[in-house]
């Protein structure tokens, strides 16, 4: 989006320099219009802030103002009715957007783009468009986080396998599990916010890439957009798509935490786990096989993952080595993070859906985790409380599990025979998730304190939610 546009009879931006219009091969390979057309409530927005402050610096005078501002708003109202007219020579947004402008206002139109390139007007419309979309992708996980917590209350005594390179390690409440995604979670709200505390800084004033001579007053116009502060390098505010890159980050580390969730769900809604029972309106069918309901949800969730680490790392592929301080190659910002948006907001939305209604089968997954092999490291650290040093006991079990294997009987049985009567305890029903005690781990007792953590987490995110709304 450095300075092209308009052909076919109309004048480009830049027409002064060239003796003829672009071809249609040039306009047709760097058209970004298709696209960048979604940042026109931006594009708005900081046309109306920079036309006020050209009111300020004098270079505008009150009518020109009123008529220029006027003209926005018919834009605005055009684009919001879906009634804007896209014409042959809009080459991206901000042409569309002056083109019209210039056409409602006439010369006051035209003196729209004074003190201003398009280089730190894309800047700043991409930055106010990504300070709404991660708001937008925040309160989607904390919806996820919501439908989280409220199944974990639902099922509070409920247990299941916990894995460890996907083989039955020990017990674990159902609601531990849950909440686990609820911490992880939270770590990426923490990482959006971050994200948009750097971003939170106006290029509004940087002109193509050196300023202007013109009297204008940056922080003003940053203000007046809601920006948190203002550029102070004019090369790197124009250049800078750190932000681009950071949030394509955030959004992938969100996508990967997703696909856990999607990974998970497809094994516990298969016969072979049975873990869960998806609801009909969260799964498929197949063309062919009628007794089939597929977790296509969960798989596009672990699916898209992919996707959303192509758009970073085409991104950073992009900008690796350009040169300061506009290049044409940062145009492709834009797809990347939209796509990333979009896809982020939509599994947000179908996860926590699919979460939401589907039915734990709570039997089921309490006979998984009440295998007795998963009671081995209650009987090790039954052991040590007598004396035993861990690595002697983790040996001593280790054998006694080798030998339930080879058939000589339960493990129960055979731990009774060795090492009395009062291991038996251990092989009760639930009674391997009741004896994760310490702080944090997975059973009952720890349960109240990290509800209680949860809660307390989840009222401080929804506070700064709303202290944050425009």
């Amino acid at each position: 989006m450095s300075d092209v546009t308009d052909h076919e009879g109309g004048q480009t931006l830049w027409h002064g320099r060239f003796a003829g219009g672009p071809a249609d091969a040039l306009m047709e390979y760097t058209v970004s219009l298709p696209f960048d057309r979604q940042l026109w409530r931006q594009d708005i927005a900081g046309s109306r802030a920079h036309v006020r402050g050209l009111g300020r610096a004098g270079l505008f005078s009150t009518d020109d103002v009123t008529a220029v501002l006027a003209a926005l708003d018919t834009v605005e109202a055009e684009f919001a009715a879906g009634t804007f007219i896209v014409v042959d020579g809009d080459e991206d947004i901000h042409t569309a957007v002056e083109r019209r402008v210039t056409e409602i206002a006439g010369d006051a139109g035209a003196r729209l783009h004074t003190a201003r390139s398009r280089n730190d007007q894309v800047a700043t419309d991409l930055r106010l468009w990504t300070k709404d979309a991660l708001r937008e992708v925040i309160d989607g996980v904390m919806n996820l986080q919501d439908v989280l917590v409220r199944r974990a209350d639902e099922h509070p005594d409920a247990r299941l396998p916990g894995y460890t390179h996907l083989q039955r390690a020990q017990p674990v409440l159902l609601s531990h599990h849950l909440l686990a995604h609820v911490w992880s979670f939270g770590r990426d709200i923490d990482r959006l916010w971050d994200c948009m505390d750097r971003l939170d800084v106006s290029p509004l004033g940087a002109g193509a890439l050196a300023g202007t001579s013109l009297p204008i007053d940056p922080a003003a116009t940053a203000a007046d957009l809601g920006f948190a502060g203002v550029f102070q390098n004019s090369l790197d505010a124009v250049s800078d798509r750190d932000f681009v890159a950071e949030a394509l980050f955030c959004l992938t580390v969100i996508g990967l935490h997703l696909a856990r969730i999607g990974e998970e769900w497809v094994l516990w809604t298969s016969e072979e786990f049975g873990f869960v029972v998806l609801d009909d309106a969260y799964a498929t069918g197949s063309s062919m096989l009628p007794q089939k309901k597929n977790a296509d949800i969960a798989e596009l969730a672990r699916g898209k993952s992919g996707r959303l680490i192509g758009n970073l790392t085409g991104l950073l592929a992009t900008l690796k080595g350009l040169p300061l301080a506009y290049n044409r190659d940062l145009q492709e910002d834009k797809e990347p993070l939209f796509d990333s948006v979009r896809q982020v907001t939509l599994a947000l939305a179908a996860v926590a859906g699919m979460i939401d209604t589907a039915r734990f089968n709570i039997d089921t997954m309490a006979r998984a985790a009440d295998m007795e092999v998963t009671a081995a490291t209650d009987l090790a650290e039954h052991l040590v409380r007598h004396g035993v040093p861990f690595r002697t006991a983790h040996a001593t079990v280790g054998e006694l599990v080798r030998r339930h294997l080879d058939g000589e009987g339960t493990l129960a049985e055979i731990a009774t025979e060795t090492l009395g009567d009062s291991v038996a305890e251990l092989f009760a029903d639930g009674a391997q998730v009741e004896n994760r005690t310490s702080p944090g781990a997975a059973g009952p007792l720890a349960a109240g304190a990290q509800r209680a953590a949860v809660e307390a987490l989840l009222a401080s995110q929804r506070a700064r939610f709303i202290q944050s709304s425009p």
